[in-house]
């Protein structure tokens, strides 16, 4: 067995103000190989999954696998930071019930573990007589969802709320929040490591197989029959597999033998950031009316728990998977994307939302020209290039948007071991907790822990 990496326990207790310093504490050290359970992947899904079959099962031996170097770098790391309050969701559906008793669960989870958050509440605000009647189907689709403290205010009432924004009606709802995803993210690996789970970074998987055989005398491949390796030759056996890969969920998926769909293709949202001397503009979190001719929310103002206030984003075709800059490029990313059935179908139905968003990714005065609908003040002198962030959006190859959760564990040896999480859409953060729940029952439903 060859050395692999760990993080260590003290890297990941620090949370707030030491969170740079939490993966600075990584050593080489002898793992031993075998566990019950292998997680695959520690992004804000994988962390919160972990820690939930942790506190449940604690009997049973844990491990957590990332890839990279530092846990929660990418999604959920690069993200609005909104605790959403469940407004959008069809009603009785999956999203809609795991996004309201997350945000209740990851409020009460921040107040026990001291994380600061702000409840500074969001506007969907209608600026057009046209925008009215869907506003007033979201209210109906919120109360359906015990929303809370969810009602419609006026012109009036939204300049009270927020004196520099302008529209004719909105939706209020006080109970969304605002926090440090990643943060939260980071504490979920604290309580897994505490918990007695080891996590190690840096180990890519590349392969999940049986176990071919075991040395003479030995019952450790009957016992621990998968065999997960990365891309150095480091091997982790274990008797069951939970992948919750993200961007790469569906290649994760289809080294166990699984279909390659849904299929992810990865979305770049760009933001711009007002200066600080622009700060006042904006108190809570300011929303379009959703078009649902388009397959986005739309550009947004949300203010940031570091005090800054983040505009956008677009939503445009990332060349790479974890391509957070423009000229970012993965031949093999880029391939894959584009000769996916399911994307040339939703690029033909939305050539002209596509072109636009692209336009106003390259010309952010077109970007600003739409956010003065909402606060008139607002100048092109005000704002900034931003960060970015990518979207694992999950296709199906008639192109459209895998908009629920999906679960596949393949077939044969390797497929009744291994359970994949293929698609945890918007809001998996909010909802993060709710998941890991969900995630855990399917779990012991399907495999003897």
């Amino acid at each position: 067995m060859k050395m692999i990496r760990i993080l260590s326990g003290a890297s990941l207790k620090a949370v707030g103000g030491a969170q740079s310093k939490l993966v600075k504490g990584i050593a080489s050290r002898q793992l031993h190989s075998t566990y019950d359970v292998a997680v695959v992947g520690a992004g804000i899904v994988g962390l919160a999954a972990a820690r939930e079959l942790i506190l449940r099962h604690p009997s049973l031996s844990f491990i957590l696998l990332e890839k990279e170097k530092e846990l929660a770098s990418h999604q959920s790391g690069h993200n609005s930071g909104v605790i959403h309050s469940g407004i959008y969701y069809t009603p009785g559906s999956l999203k809609a019930r795991l996004c309201v008793r997350g945000a209740t669960l990851a409020y009460e989870y921040c107040e026990k573990k001291g994380i600061p958050y702000k409840r500074c509440g969001k506007l969907i605000v209608a600026v057009e007589q046209e925008e009215i009647p869907r506003l007033k189907a979201l209210y109906e689709r919120g109360m359906k969802n015990n929303v809370r403290d969810l009602s419609v205010v006026d012109a009036k009432g939204i300049q009270e709320r927020e004196p520099y924004c302008r529209g004719i009606m909105a939706l209020d709802s006080p109970y969304t929040g605002i926090v440090d995803w990643r943060m939260v993210a980071l504490r979920y690996g604290t309580d897994f490591e505490e918990a007695g789970g080891k996590v190690v970074t840096e180990y890519e998987v590349s392969d999940i197989s049986t176990v071919k055989e075991s040395p003479a005398e030995s019952t450790e491949g009957m016992k621990y029959p998968i065999a997960v390796r990365d891309k150095k030759g480091d091997e982790v056996r274990c008797r069951y597999v939970l992948t919750c890969g993200g961007l790469y969920s569906d290649r994760l998926s289809q080294i166990s033998g699984c279909s390659p769909e849904p299929r992810i293709v990865p979305f770049r949202g760009d933001y711009l950031v007002l200066k600080p001397e622009k700060h006042y503009l904006v108190k809570g979190n300011i929303y379009p009316v959703p078009d649902p001719r388009f397959p986005f929310l739309g550009v947004h103002f949300t203010p940031r728990m570091d005090g800054s206030v983040w505009l956008g984003p677009n939503a445009v075709l990332a060349f790479k998977r974890e391509g957070y800059n423009v000229y970012d490029f993965n031949a093999q990313d880029f391939a894959d994307a584009l000769s996916f059935r399911g994307l040339q179908r939703l690029i033909m139905r939305n050539v002209t939302y596509g072109i636009g968003e692209m336009y106003r990714g390259v010309f952010i005065g077109a970007q600003v020209k739409i956010l003065q609908k909402y606060i008139p003040e607002l100048s092109l002198s005000d704002v900034l290039r931003g960060p970015a962030g990518v979207r694992a959006q999950a296709l199906d190859r008639d192109g459209n948007l895998v908009d629920d959760f999906v679960f596949d564990g393949g077939v044969g040896d390797v497929g009744s071991r291994v359970l994949h999480v293929r698609n945890a859409p918007s809001p998996a953060a909010t909802s993060s907790l709710a998941i890991a729940e969900m995630i855990a029952d399917e779990v012991e439903k399907r495999f003897t822990l």
